[in-house]
């Protein structure tokens, strides 16, 4: 990870301060309860997002790609945190499907040396436009010391640049290069598992789908993160939570535009993994969403559509949270306890 700028480090230090106030104080600045669709929201991402009313995000449909990107990337600097201990950390390249991607190599301390363990390929999110190695750093370290097994993080090409199905071919290319490569990466080649959130989650589904459709070497698990499932339809969630919890409808609307184009099938499973036909015989799967995602619905949809295909799938809502509430690891504890709960199922669906 590059060293947070001085601005950078106060603004981690005060997120860190904010997170440790006592609950009066931070339900002063939060102001009244959010109450919504049955649901109320955490405390502290409440006081989060009152906080990032004073530094409004930038609008993406009047900004750039490079806009967005650059706001990520310093946004997840701030709520990461430090690096997390006890994870070795080295850059590396993978197999894209037009070239070499680079790629990021976390093992956990506790595993042996010499000695091959599971291995996550994960794929991050950012809309499919933005987002790279360095925003979800401090989740694959986090990941991998709870999971016990590699983390192999792939910076798959962006959109608009790449559009669909650039990604996708991609995430499908890297994996089965981890797997033909397991060993280079201290891992066994039949506990190889793919994840990823958001748009990472997307991929993360439909490379388990096509692997298992062309017979090739598939997932030995799935850990899908409030992924972007069904882009035909405005689902409930879409609708309740269009504004004001982070992630909004205008955004994902821009999103969508910077990555599919208007020819593109938007039914084609590749686009709205939902929408597949048959999705038994996939790897067994850990499906998470957000209660206050406009994602929730679909993710959660997806997660029932494996469960009648007879796949073997934990479906897992953080009630109180909003999309990318993983990346905020420096504030509250939500996130640490998330990925800790995530990393306990992996860990028992990678063990010998």
């Amino acid at each position: 990870m590059t060293p947070l700028t001085p601005a950078e480090r106060l603004q981690a230090a005060a997120a860190k301060g904010l997170g440790s106030l006592p609950v009066r104080a931070k339900r002063r600045i939060a102001g009244k309860p959010v109450r919504l669709d049955g649901l109320e929201l955490d405390l502290d991402t409440q006081v989060l997002l009152k906080l990032a009313e004073r530094k409004p995000r930038p609008i993406l449909s009047q900004g750039t790609p490079a806009d967005a990107r650059a706001y990520l990337s310093e946004a997840s600097r701030v709520v990461a945190g430090p690096p997390a201990p006890g994870v070795a950390v080295r850059d590396c390249r993978v197999s894209g499907a037009a070239g070499q991607l680079a790629a990021r190599l976390f093992r956990p301390a506790e595993l042996p040396a010499g000695e091959p363990g599971g291995l996550v390929v994960y794929f991050h999110g950012g809309g499919f436009v933005a987002g790279d190695l360095n925003t979800h750093d401090q989740v694959c370290r986090m990941l991998a010391r709870s999971s016990g097994a590699s983390v192999l993080s792939v910076d798959y090409r962006l959109a608009p640049e790449h559009r669909f199905p650039a990604a996708i071919d991609d995430a499908l290319a890297a994996f089965r290069d981890a797997v033909a490569r397991a060993h280079e990466f201290g891992a066994d080649p039949v506990r190889v598992a793919v994840a990823g959130d958001s748009a990472g989650g997307h991929l993360a589904a439909v490379a388990s789908q096509l692997s298992a459709a062309d017979g090739g070497p598939s997932p030995a698990f799935q850990l899908l993160i409030y992924p972007v499932t069904d882009v035909t339809r405005v689902s409930r969630s879409r609708t309740t939570f269009a504004d004001g919890f982070f992630l909004t409808q205008d955004d994902m609307d821009w999103y969508e535009k910077q990555f599919l184009s208007p020819e593109d099938d938007l039914s084609d499973p590749r686009a709205s993994p939902l929408l597949a036909e048959d999705l038994s015989g996939l790897a067994p799967a850990m499906v998470v969403t957000a209660g206050f995602d406009p994602l929730r619905d679909e993710g959660e949809a997806y997660g029932e559509r494996l469960i009648d295909a007879g796949v073997r799938t934990i479906m897992r809502r953080y009630p109180g949270y909003v999309h990318g509430f993983i990346n905020t690891i420096n504030y509250g504890p939500g996130a640490r306890e998330a990925i800790a709960e995530m990393g306990g199922v992996v860990r028992a669906a990678l063990s010998v």
